[in-house]
């Protein structure tokens, strides 16, 4: 019987969830930047506007910054998932399968920390 080994389908999956990282990575960094505008708006505003100006953008920005962490997370338990439901011989041997795992769950870890930091100095 032919070698049934076809790791291109691991690999596709490792793709994707490098491109899930970098979309969670984008969302965050999206998210930190409209926070910190609501106060760069609170430092040049008018007096009447400025403390509107700045919960928007700190709902917004957090909301952003825990939707990216949300993401990650997802990301990872939907790579796993679908991993187990590859045959072994389809992942290389010595290939180290955890090091995307570690990097999305680290940046869903990250993003929540983010977000508490965002709204300790805001409180």
């Amino acid at each position: 019987m032919p070698d049934q080994r076809d790791p291109r389908i691991f690999f596709a999956a490792e793709r994707t969830l490098l491109a899930w990282n970098r979309t969670a990575l984008s969302l965050m960094a999206f998210g930190f930047v409209i926070e910190r505008f609501g106060l760069f708006m609170e430092i040049v505003g008018k007096e009447e506007v400025k403390v509107l100006q700045r919960h928007i953008s700190l709902l917004i920005g957090v909301t952003f910054v825990l939707f990216a962490a949300l993401i990650a997370g997802l990301a990872v338990l939907q790579h796993r998932r679908f991993v187990k439901t590859l045959p072994p011989a389809d992942i290389p041997n010595g290939y180290n399968a955890t090091v995307g795992l570690f990097t999305s769950g680290l940046i869903a870890l990250l993003g929540v920390l983010l977000s508490l930091y965002i709204l300790r100095g805001f409180v």
